[in-house]
């Protein structure tokens, strides 16, 4: 009975470190996004302001499943680092890329493209920008849900 009681112990608390270290990201989660540049749940962490030394804008973005932003553009470009969960990129007439942590997005500079978290896993992403002044993103129309759910 004592080695019974002793193992449940010893299980518990490696099931309970292995919760707790999956929670464990990176970087903050950040704040809520308020912007009306998007649907479903998206939280921001600005990590690097572009300067007059480096003119580089890094962010993190964690989407809730199913939130998505809307199609828009980055006039010099942009590159997503996926670093959690499965989600999808679509650039305007291509088809929907599922893509999945440790994967490489270039959004090509002047190209309509959206990307969000996939209906059934949150997603998250570090977004480097560069020429900062002169790419500041253009915002287009919503996703619709015919074009979300067309994942092949």
């Amino acid at each position: 009975m004592k080695k019974t009681l002793i193992l449940t112990i010893v299980l518990s608390a490696g099931l309970t470190i292995t919760a707790a270290a999956q929670k464990n990201t990176l970087f903050p989660k950040g704040e809520i996004s308020a912007a009306d540049n998007h649907t479903g749940t998206v939280w921001l962490t600005e990590l690097n302001k572009p300067d007059t030394t480096m003119d580089i804008a890094i962010a993190t973005a964690s989407f809730a499943p199913g939130a998505k932003l809307d199609w828009h553009i980055h006039p010099a470009g942009q590159v997503l680092m996926i670093t959690e969960g499965t989600g999808y990129y679509q650039e305007k007439g291509k088809a929907i890329q599922v893509v999945r942590k440790g994967d490489i997005i270039k959004c090509v500079p002047g190209l309509a493209h959206w990307h969000g978290a996939s209906r059934k896993s949150s997603f998250t992403y570090l977004a480097v920008s560069t020429n900062s002044a002169n790419n500041k993103t253009v915002w287009l129309q919503r996703v619709t849900d015919a074009e979300y759910k067309d994942v092949k």
